[in-house]
């Protein structure tokens, strides 16, 4: 975490309870954020951010990234009007592949499967300030893919969005599962991306910074993304091996998805 502000990866906020660990709570969420505007916490853009990682230049004061993974549609109605009424914004990375679609591409930890973020609710909340990036085409664990695969995956998702949302767009790469070496790199970096996010452990160079993820035992005020105690410390290491533990996921889509329908579509209106 040296050498860069604090970077949150929040998943889901709100909705069905699940059998996973992602899911946090409308009402900590709420708190959490409530807490880290009144002590003068205030959030930056990517674009902020790769500035200071590119001059090895960390902003001074109270500021960290806050990302989203995956892109859920309950982000419109649980999380973002809560940032926006704090004077927050957060990035959120999509799977183009399952924009405006249901999340058929992971294991289904809820009695129903969960709708992401369509264009058009995208769009309303890019036009108030949030920013959306690349989470990869369909969510495959990247470093399990040969070069040819890893590629379209990486291009795919950065070349839709650029030609919906801009060039802005196609700058970041949030790695699924945080799963990353030396040749995704590669092909990340001759994909066009700038920067890119790994897990709790990130090596420090622009594509693969750190970032600490928050589950749903994190319910404190402040997140342990952010806190500089030990209990911080023993919170990120928690995080880190649950990351770890994220394998069996991507080994169960394995099999699931053999048998998985297409995903469901649902109109851009």
């Amino acid at each position: 975490m040296r050498g860069q502000p604090p970077v949150l990866c929040y998943h889901r906020i709100g909705g069905p309870l699940e059998l996973g660990v992602t899911r946090v709570g409308r009402s900590v969420f709420a708190r959490q954020m409530t807490a880290l505007a009144r002590a003068g916490w205030r959030t930056m853009t990517l674009r902020e951010f790769a500035a200071g990682v590119q001059r090895a230049d960390v902003p001074t004061g109270n500021v960290f990234l806050l990302t989203f993974d995956d892109g859920y549609a309950s982000l419109a109605g649980s999380a973002y009007p809560i940032l926006a009424d704090l004077g927050f914004i957060a990035t959120t990375f999509l799977i183009t592949d399952y924009v405006g679609k249901v999340n058929t591409w992971d294991v289904q930890y809820t009695w129903s499967r969960l709708q992401h973020l369509s264009w058009p609710q995208i769009e309303q909340w890019r036009a108030r300030g949030f920013e959306f990036a690349s989470h990869g085409a369909s969510h495959r664990r990247l470093t399990w893919l040969d070069d040819a695969a890893i590629e379209t995956e990486l291009r795919g998702a950065r070349e839709t969005l650029t030609a919906r949302l801009g060039a802005e767009a196609g700058r970041a790469i949030a790695y699924p599962f945080g799963a990353v070496d030396a040749r995704v790199l590669r092909l990340a970096r001759n994909a066009g991306y700038e920067l890119g996010f790994a897990g709790v452990k990130g090596s420090g160079e622009p594509l693969c910074r750190s970032r600490v993820p928050v589950y749903f035992w994190d319910r404190g005020d402040v997140p342990f993304g952010i806190r500089t105690d030990a209990l911080g410390s023993l919170g990120r290491f928690i995080a880190h091996a649950a990351n770890r533990c994220a394998v069996g996921t991507t080994v169960m889509q394995r099999l699931t998805q053999r048998i998985s329908p297409p995903p469901e579509s649902v109109a851009d209106a």
